[in-house]
């Protein structure tokens, strides 16, 4: 019997969850379309088994990696979605993700966000008061001007009597 390594192991859940990953993606956007695994399979002249296979990321019905890569490029094309998106999917090597690791960076995120919108919140208030304090100086200014220049007039019955 043969013991398969650690290395190998990861390897094999890498590659599966990146497959299922992007077979996800292919099945969502085939469902959106209301387009049938067998339709979809013969417009793109490969069998439904194995869009079938790809979409639910099952490597071993598949030929090799390098033909899976050209179906999913061709799959990608004719739903219309970002096939560079997809093709970047089989690069990321990454293991499959914990729904409480998903949990705690959508929160970390959430959080971020939250502050930024406070930041923008604070900065706005402190916008406006600025903006007040610099109208009421201008406005004050301006009514100091106008008031000096009025008394420096000389009322209109002592220009009568002069005259």
């Amino acid at each position: 019997m043969d013991e398969i390594q650690p290395n190998e192991l990861d390897a094999n859940s890498i590659n599966n969850s990146s497959l299922k990953r992007i077979g996800n993606f292919i099945k969502e956007a085939r469902i959106s379309r209301n387009q049938s695994v067998e339709v979809l399979a013969s417009e793109l002249k490969i069998g439904a088994h194995q869009l079938k296979a790809i979409e639910e990321g099952n490597e071993d019905l598949l030929p090799e990696k390098v033909f899976i890569k050209a179906m999913v490029r061709r799959i990608s094309e004719k739903l219309k979605i970002d096939t560079e998106f997809i093709m970047n999917e089989f690069k990321n090597e990454r293991k499959e993700v914990k729904v409480e690791e998903i949990i705690q960076e959508v929160s970390i995120k959430a959080k971020q966000n939250k502050k930024i919108k406070n930041q923008n919140y604070l900065g706005f208030i402190v916008f406006i008061l600025i903006s007040g304090i610099l109208g009421l100086l201008a406005s004050s200014l301006i009514f100091n001007i106008f008031s000096n220049s009025f008394q420096n007039q000389l009322p209109k019955k002592e220009f009568i009597k002069k005259n």
